[in-house]
């Protein structure tokens, strides 16, 4: 059976959202099978396209089983460009955020067959305007959890291309919110509900900056060594399961106590508590997941400590220094001519 150039896309999409699933304690096989999807074809080249109806099934079973309504908003939180192979590759060498948003938008259709995004430009501002089909009706669960992801997506990969921190100036749905609390923590901005566009905007300055595509060789790197550096990923401690949702998703700054409650559908005191149960405070994991990758930064001999404090997200040299000779008792240099 022929296969469209779209499927291995998509497939990269789904294998991202199971592997996302399993740090919420969801097996990925049984939610396969629950949405008519073969676990086998995800794993090797497949026999035939995934249809619509079944994808749709995958993102109506993920959100029930992980008791998360706003899974696909938490999904594109937690998302790197890296998952998504060749589109995320064509994204992150753009020499612009402009071009990266414009490339972005001329290969969403090989992500998704229900939307397509384009740039409108005005006097001080510019808008990403998200657009779906008229299948949307028919497809309600892969509509609803996809615009929140492609939503958050754009935001989080502006801020992992430019490794800052980017705020739109707003962003408008065009359906109901339930829990617009947790749309402002993600967005950091207004947002708008039942409006009559989808549009994220920002502000014009923005779309002309240099993405420094530099930084994106540490994070490439630690993708490639991702499942060595993970812990059991069978284990079922809340502990191991943040280190690991920490692990996968580094950037400069460091993930709050409050964006990592909401990831494993928690408040912040709840996961607090949780976490002194088994006997560790959300601070010593960071401190661990910060260990892990500064060590291997350095292994891999590739970038310079002023370079490894600043991702690790250390505003000094200095306080990455006396960190590193903490956990191991001697310096970056003295590590690397003993190693």
């Amino acid at each position: 059976m022929k296969i469209s150039f779209m499927e291995g896309f998509q497939k990269k999409l789904i294998l991202a959202l199971l592997a996302y699933g399993t740090t919420r304690n969801v097996n990925p096989k049984r939610l396969c099978d629950l949405s008519g999807i073969k676990y086998a074809m995800l794993t090797q080249p497949p026999s035939k396209p995934i249809g619509a109806a079944e994808i749709n099934s995958l993102w109506k079973n993920v959100s029930y089983l992980t008791n998360d309504p706003l899974f696909g908003l938490h999904f594109g939180e937690s998302m790197q460009l890296a998952a998504l192979g060749v589109v995320g590759q064509i994204v992150q060498t753009s020499a612009t955020v402009g071009e990266a948003l414009t490339n972005a938008c001329s290969l969403t259709r090989l992500v998704t067959g229900i939307f397509s995004m384009k740039i409108i430009h005005n006097e001080d501002t510019f808008n990403i305007l998200i657009i779906a089909d008229e299948s949307k009706e028919k497809f309600a669960s892969t509509y609803r959890h996809m615009a929140d992801y492609l939503t958050v997506f754009v935001v989080h990969e502006l801020n992992g291309l430019l490794l800052e921190k980017i705020h739109p100036i707003s962003v408008k749905f065009p359906y109901t919110i339930a829990n617009e609390t947790e749309y402002i923590r993600i967005f950091q901005c207004p947002i708008s509900p039942n409006a009559s566009e989808h549009t994220i905007e920002f502000p014009k300055g923005v779309y002309d900056q240099h993405i420094l595509s530099a930084d994106y060789e540490l994070q490439n790197y630690l993708l490639q060594k991702i499942s060595v550096l993970m812990k059991n990923s069978e284990a079922t401690t809340l502990q191991t399961r943040i280190y690991n949702h920490l692990l996968s998703n580094t950037y400069l700054h460091t993930l709050s106590l409050e964006d990592v409650a909401a990831n494993f559908n928690l408040s912040a005191r709840t996961l607090q508590r949780k976490l002194k149960e088994e006997g560790v405070s959300y601070m010593a994991i960071v401190e661990d997941v910060r260990k892990t990758l500064a060590i291997n930064y350095i292994d891999s001999r590739k970038y310079t400590i002023k370079d490894i404090a600043h991702i690790l997200g250390y505003n000094e040299q200095s306080a990455f220094l006396r960190a590193f000779k903490r956990w191991t008792g001697t310096t970056p240099k003295a590590y690397t001519a003993n190693n």
